[in-house]
């Protein structure tokens, strides 16, 4: 395995394990090397100093199986039963969609439910707001016509 620094198109850097040079050069050309920030296709080698080991080879301690890139999917209070991996763009895409709310909306908290009944009987001002909510308010929420949506809420990029 061999681990070469990457950095995209956007500047963003990050690193890419690979069995040898030319996986990395035929996946680089058949453009299937992405950006795990912001899903661009654009992925190029970052300037590396070279490794030098002493005492002959040795395998790497834990070369990664799967990228970061893994999610797990499951209803609130039930444990995954498998991981689902999600593509690159995919993700950065779903970070970007996590900025956007966090940029413009409230975070109401546990109070989600009854800040968007309130607002729905004209009680409180019409905003974006989000934030959590059990499956007793979802139901409550259904029954009084308020209309919401589940977004996944995936993790903010490292560094």
């Amino acid at each position: 395995m061999i681990c070469y620094r990457l950095h995209c198109a956007a500047g963003h850097e990050f690193e890419g394990w690979y069995r040898d040079s030319a996986t990395f050069a035929r996946l680089r050309e058949g453009g299937l090397l992405s950006c795990p920030d912001c899903g661009s296709a654009r992925v190029e080698q970052a300037p590396m100093a070279p490794a030098i080991v002493k005492g002959g080879r040795k395998p790497p301690a834990s070369a990664p199986q799967q990228p970061e890139a893994s999610v797990p999917v499951a209803a609130a209070g039930v444990a995954p039963q498998a991981q689902t991996v999600v593509p690159d763009a995919m993700l950065g895409a779903m970070r970007r969609v996590r900025e956007a709310i966090e940029e413009n909306c409230e975070n109401v908290g546990r109070n989600f439910a009854d800040e968007a009944l309130r607002m729905h009987h004209g009680e409180a001002p019409q905003r974006g707001i989000y934030g959590d909510m059990t499956s007793s308010d979802r139901e409550l929420l259904e029954d009084e016509g308020v209309e919401f949506h589940t977004v996944p809420w995936v993790r903010k990029a490292d560094g």
